[in-house]
């Protein structure tokens, strides 16, 4: 928003830019003023950058500005791009924080930029990309781990009342086959006379 300015903005989006000829940089902001100034100082800064050979293709190919009417507007934007890094610099960064769900990385205010997150603050910089920040998270040690899980029905009555839940769902789906283990369950352990490929029903013993 208006509380940052464009040398900055600038600075930043073609920090990203020279990663490659096809690294996406994007401004969404609510400041009309403030993308056009960032263009400008973008057109500046790119007579003056050594790798503007590479940022310059990406800026042109790969480079957004969205201007939004209202904060709102902009998260619903930056959660939909889900980009793998998200710098914000607005009057109201920990609000950011606390509701977008959609990205690799943030970054909170003007001191705080992706360079040093990817050299010295020492965050995680292996992170999703191409939109994966909507389903998953950066690099962790549990992505090294082998995980299991496993179920134990323990009493007659939970095999019977899960049995009757699960043959009904079974059903709506149009499996029988997964709905008789369940309605076996519920013939075997709850005592119901459950007609083969019909939906159990399950009867509370309190009722």
């Amino acid at each position: 928003d208006d509380t940052v300015d464009a040398e900055m903005c600038a600075t930043d989006l073609l920090g990203q830019a020279e990663h490659g000829y096809n690294s996406p940089a994007c401004l969404i902001t609510t400041s009309r003023k403030l993308a056009e100034a960032t263009m400008a100082e973008i057109t500046r800064i790119l007579q003056i950058l050594p790798t503007a050979n590479t940022a310059s293709v990406s800026w042109e190919d790969f480079g957004d500005v969205v201007l939004c009417d209202t904060h709102d507007e902009m998260l619903q934007v930056a959660n939909d791009m889900a980009y793998e890094h998200v710098q914000v610099m607005t009057d109201r960064d920990d609000w950011y924080l606390e509701n977008m769900h959609s990205y690799g990385a943030l970054f909170l205010g003007p001191r705080t930029n992706v360079a040093n997150g990817d050299k010295v603050i020492g965050t995680n910089h292996t992170l999703p990309t191409k939109k994966a920040g909507r389903y998953t998270g950066g690099l962790w040690v549990g992505k090294y781990l082998k995980t299991h899980s496993y179920q134990k029905v323990t009493t007659d009555e939970a095999a019977a009342m899960i049995g009757a839940h699960g043959s009904r769902l079974c059903l709506l789906e149009g499996f029988v086959g997964h709905a008789e283990q369940c309605n076996l369950r519920v013939r075997r352990y709850g005592g119901q006379n459950v007609p083969y490929g019909e939906a159990a029903q399950w009867q509370d013993a309190a009722e």
